[in-house]
């Protein structure tokens, strides 16, 4: 049994993006705008996460220190998807 979705391109990190989705949604006040948008590049895969205008401020926290937390926790993730990933906080 394979839990993650292989593909033509290869594997793909679903449970990086439900982690970091979930990660987010429970951070943010406006749950429902949280938005993880994988985009494949070859070898490395792009998760991007969109939220509230109001709240980049609590994804990014104190010095960035938030932030490199969800980006190590994230990567853990995608490591079990067998995946290499970078996460962007986009506006």
């Amino acid at each position: 049994m394979d839990d993650g979705v292989d593909t033509d391109e290869g594997p793909r990190p679903t449970h990086a993006a439900a982690v970091l989705e979930h990660v987010a949604k429970s951070l943010v006040d406006v749950p429902d705008e949280a938005r993880v948008d994988v985009d494949d590049k070859g070898r490395r895969t792009q998760v991007n996460l969109r939220v509230a205008d109001g709240d980049m401020g609590r994804i990014i926290g104190k010095r960035g220190r938030m932030a490199n937390a969800i980006r190590t926790v994230t990567r853990a993730a995608a490591a079990h998807d067998g995946v290499e990933i970078d996460v962007e906080f986009l506006d």
